[in-house]
């Protein structure tokens, strides 16, 4: 799928970069003066307490610091100054598994954030500095305790609920939580399930710094109460006062601490910073999803990712939208859920996983027929590249081939997009990443810094520092210098690594080729899995794939393919060969699968993430380590393994 698609420009007449002119004279502007534009920027988007002194700070590099000696609060940038224009104005609509409906607008939202931070200042003495551990489902109290830890200078640790006891465990120990917030339970596919009893399991040793447990009544199934640990958050925000005056925060003091949920070794505390953070969150709403007054976006991701954070929280209220908050799955109870909110709520921007698009197409190829999508005026894809036939079907059936697709690249590290195209300005190629947003420096290098030649794969980094980076690793400075900061260099000095492997063609696109600890080496060449999954997918029986590596004694490595296949019954060897065939075609003969296996389902975090290191081991015949418990269906590894080993 070669075709370039150029931006539907007469819709996004009030887009604040039209054009690919205007985004090449706003990227020189950075290349002609990089901290002078920063200022530019930070002096127009935050509501200052105190003018800082400082743009950039690189002293103690890669410990950047910027708009050193400012103070601002980020819930009053994302709430309260709001509310003299848009106080009646929704923040937030929310819509429950079970169908529960509820609307906050910005002056709802202040009193219950006020009330929320009281409440933590008052009856569990929360202050500046301390750590607040979140373990919630996606309900609006979730995103009104973010913001009240926010107002009062607390640092929240969102823990998503999925995550099992011992996990939760690690994350409120390597943190020193002094609270942790919770719900009883919530709802999914039309049933309840509990939080609660986890917390009480993670808490049973280890955890002494915890000195309460604040509990939302949500789904009112029972729960043990431990006395003198737990209250309830309902009883205890009855009494608290509307007023709360935001603490001053210096631009570098943390804001949150979110741990990357990796299956090996110690999480890592991603630490991010107040000013710079909220900064880039609200340009990248403006510049990406062209976010207007009268717009309703939605974002499907949890609040436990940092999508969550950025674009369902803290980018769209910074920026004074109406941000959709969804607490179920998008299949339930049928695959025409998120079309059906869709033309209820007359979302403009829909923000989603590549995985649940592929997902919605398989289960329910023709449902958005069923539903009026023309409200919508941009669609956005994160957390993995997208495939060109899920980009078709996205594009075509719910877009209606009239709306902008947002393929965004960026990590938790980076805390906002860092590439992606912009709607009204950049053409399109399908499954290409596209170009860096301005302010941005992401180069595709060799580990010396030297760039690479044209279609051939090198590292993805950034260059330059930039507002919204990770600070740190709490608590391990050293871990964050190796992790980040020890593999690429340019100019002799070290640069920002990604983990990504990436390569850029002849007009300057970036495509993501994939982690680069998800290359396999096969008779000494590189190949990314993305690439060759990309391929797989190109054939029209395929509806999901996933591609590790499996030890070859000849290769080094071969290609080990898991596949689900639209309809189970055209499972055979004539198909394998078939397959291989379109590899063939695509990359070359290099890149073919010496074994595929036909699964039912692939191995998913609820979130959408495939647990590629889990494929790995049972290809390896090895012992699953990792823990299953955050899977969405954690029965699927053994049913995976017992074909395997057919």
């Amino acid at each position: 799928m070669s075709d370039i698609f150029n931006p539907k420009t007469e819709r996004f007449d009030r887009a604040l970069i039209k054009s690919m002119s205007e985004y090449k004279d706003l990227v020189a502007e950075f290349d002609n003066d990089y901290e002078g534009t920063w200022a530019k920027f930070a002096d127009e988007k935050i509501d200052w307490f105190k003018p800082y002194d400082k743009v950039l700070d690189e002293s103690n590099a890669p410990f950047y610091k910027w708009f050193s000696g400012g103070e601002m609060n980020v819930a009053h940038q994302c709430v309260d100054r709001h509310l003299e224009s848009k106080k009646d104005k929704t923040a937030i609509l929310f819509e429950g598994d079970n169908g529960d409906k509820k609307t906050l607008t910005y002056g709802e939202l202040a009193v219950e954030v006020n009330k929320t931070a009281n409440m933590f200042k008052n009856q569990f003495d929360i202050k500046k500095g301390d750590r607040v551990v979140v373990y919630m489902p996606m309900i609006t109290e979730a995103a009104v305790v973010m913001l009240a830890c926010a107002k009062i200078g607390a640092i929240h640790s969102i823990v998503f609920g999925g995550f099992s006891a011992e996990a939760l465990r690690d994350r409120i120990i390597d943190a020193q939580a002094k609270l942790v917030v919770t719900a009883d339970g919530a709802f999914r596919k039309g049933k309840p399930y509990m939080l609660k009893p986890v917390v009480d399991q993670a808490l049973k040793h280890g955890c002494d710094c915890v000195q309460n447990v604040c509990v939302v009544e949500r789904n009112g199934e029972e729960i043990t109460w431990v006395e003198g640990r737990d209250k309830s958050y309902n009883e205890l925000i009855k009494n608290e006062s509307t007023s709360c005056e935001p603490e001053p925060m210096e631009s570098e003091e943390p804001l949150f601490l979110l741990y990357t949920s990796g299956s090996t070794g110690k999480p890592k505390g991603v630490q991010h910073s107040s000013a710079g953070y909220i900064l880039w969150a609200q340009m990248t709403m403006e510049w990406v999803f062209d976010i207007q007054d009268d717009d309703t976006y939605w974002c499907t991701a949890d609040i436990g990712w940092i999508t969550g954070h950025t674009y369902i929280v803290y980018g769209p209220l910074a920026a004074g939208a109406t941000t959709v908050m969804f607490e179920g799955v998008p299949t339930f109870p049928d695959a025409g859920r998120c079309w059906k909110m869709v033309e209820e709520y007359k979302i403009n921007q829909f923000y989603t996983a590549p995985t649940a698009i592929r997902l919605l197409h398989k289960m329910g190829e023709n449902e958005p027929d069923k539903y009026d999508l023309s409200s919508l005026r941009i669609l956005g894809t994160v957390g993995e590249p997208i495939d060109p036939p899920a980009w078709k079907w996205y594009y075509e059936k719910i877009g209606g081939s009239n709306c902008s697709i947002v393929d965004t690249y960026w990590q938790t590290e980076t805390g906002g997009h860092v590439i992606s195209p912009l709607p009204a300005a950049t053409p399109i190629k399908p499954a290409c990443a596209t170009f860096p947003l301005p302010g941005i420096s992401a180069e595709v290098i060799e580990e010396d810094g030297t760039p690479t030649e044209v279609g051939e794969k090198g590292f993805m980094c950034i260059t330059k520092p930039w507002p919204s980076m990770i600070r740190n690793i709490w608590n391990d400075s050293e871990r964050f210098k190796t992790s980040y900061f020890g593999d690429c260099k340019k100019d002799g000095k070290p640069v920002y690594f990604s983990g990504d492997g990436a390569m850029i063609d002849e007009d300057g696109y970036i495509t993501i080729t994939g982690r680069t600890d998800d290359v396999i080496n096969v008779s000494g060449h590189r190949m990314g899995t993305a690439e060759v999954e990309a391929a797989i997918k190109k054939h029209d029986k395929v509806a999901a794939v996933a591609v590790v590596g499996k030890p070859h004694e000849i290769k080094g490595e071969g290609i080990f393919a898991y596949i689900v296949l639209k309809d189970a019954n055209d499972a055979s060897e004539d198909l394998k060969v078939e397959i291989n065939k379109v590899i063939k075609a695509e990359i070359g003969a290099i890149a073919l699968c010496d074994a595929m296996a036909f699964v039912p389902d692939l191995p998913k975090t609820r979130s959408g993430k495939i647990m590629r290191r889990i494929l790995r081991s049972i290809v390896k015949g090895e012992a699953i380590t990792q823990d299953t418990s955050t899977l969405e269906d954690p029965s699927i590894v053994g049913v995976i393994e017992g074909i395997v080993k057919l």
